[in-house]
């Protein structure tokens, strides 16, 4: 089983940035699409943005482009979302997980952000 563990949520002012993170350690993490998927009060899951196992390509929701960044470090087993200009809608859970599209989870813990002045 895929283990996950997010880091770097927060409560930030909007307009504000975060970065999080997502140590994948334990599997062939460089030969797997990954995705940040969020779950919204109110909305459930979203998926958020997803990335190529080699970082050659990437695709975000379209209420996150221009905004969030998705990246990876294949030799640290890390996946990233650099996310900027916040707004308190993207207030929400953060997680990780396989895959380029789609919502499911795989029970990670997640990482809360919360934007809020």
């Amino acid at each position: 089983q895929v283990q996950l563990v997010e880091s770097g949520g927060g409560l930030v002012q909007p307009g504000g940035s975060l970065r999080l993170s997502c140590a994948a350690p334990g599997f062939t993490f460089g030969t797997e699409a990954m995705r940040w998927v969020r779950i919204l009060p109110d909305k459930g899951a979203e998926w958020v943005a997803g990335i190529t196992d080699n970082g050659a390509a990437t695709l975000y929701q379209d209420t996150v482009r221009g905004r969030f960044t998705i990246s990876r470090d294949n030799a640290k087993n890390y996946l990233y979302l650099q996310m900027t200009n916040l707004k308190p809608e993207d207030t929400g859970m953060y997680y990780c997980g396989t895959g380029f599209i789609g919502t499911s989870l795989s029970g990670s813990q997640g990482t809360q952000v919360t934007v809020s002045a």
